[in-house]
């Protein structure tokens, strides 16, 4: 489909300061400060959330929806994951509800295996990730992980998928936000689970917030078909 692209990002440039200014906070307090990191990892997710409240594009209401409930849906996931104690599950339960959400968002720009190779890519990503980490996953975390896995391929796919047919800076951002949620999952699950490392937090943290960041400002550029 030919298109029309008006490339600009309405989402001021100030959110988007705000949104950087407190992931770093929240990342230097996973290192220095607890009461930092307990204020500042939920408020970044949810400036976001605001972000792309405010100044998400009314023209594609239900890709919006979608966004928003996964960005929340995220919140969650994020407040588990740093909760004191073993919250993992249900972190990694939040995580994937917002994974369908923003599967579900994406599918409204493209039919779900609009093409195939983008499907492939990250299938074999995934098993080889899934490969580095089988041995050293407890065996009821086994399936959990696997579904996960599953879900955040098929997401990142579709968005690459999307992109592939109906090319704009906002499929564009979208696809990029999905490859840096895979990268931001597979360092934290190699990280906690088989080959832990000092700099994982930073790592995990700072891809985690850009594909999010990418994800809801790709609601916020325009993406006009002619």
């Amino acid at each position: 489909m030919n298109q029309t692209i008006d490339d600009s990002v309405t989402a001021p440039r100030a959110w988007r300061a705000a949104v950087a200014a407190s992931a770093l906070l929240a990342i230097a307090g996973a290192y220095f400060s607890p009461w930092l990191h307990y204020l500042f990892k939920p408020l970044t997710t949810l400036l976001i959330v605001a972000m792309v409240w405010r100044h998400g594009r009314v023209a594609e209401p239900g890709y919006r929806r979608a966004i928003v409930i996964g960005l929340l849906l995220s919140t969650c996931g994020d407040v588990f994951l740093m909760l004191p104690g073993d919250w993992f599950v249900f972190g990694l339960g939040s995580f994937l509800c917002a994974h369908i959400a923003y599967l579900l968002g994406l599918a409204r720009r493209a039919r779900l295996f609009a093409r195939v190779w983008p499907y492939l890519a990250y299938a074999l990503l995934a098993g080889a990730v899934l490969s580095v980490l089988w041995a050293h996953l407890p065996g009821e975390l086994r399936i959990p992980v696997i579904v996960y896995v599953a879900v955040l391929a098929a997401m990142a796919a579709q968005a690459a998928a999307v992109w592939r047919c109906h090319r704009s800076r906002s499929t564009a951002l979208a696809a990029l936000g999905g490859a840096f949620f895979v990268a931001s999952d597979a360092t934290l699950a190699i990280d906690r689970f088989a080959a832990p490392f000092g700099a994982a937090s930073a790592v995990v943290l700072a891809t985690y917030w850009i594909a999010q960041s990418l994800i809801g400002l790709s609601v916020c550029t325009s993406h006009k078909p002619e």
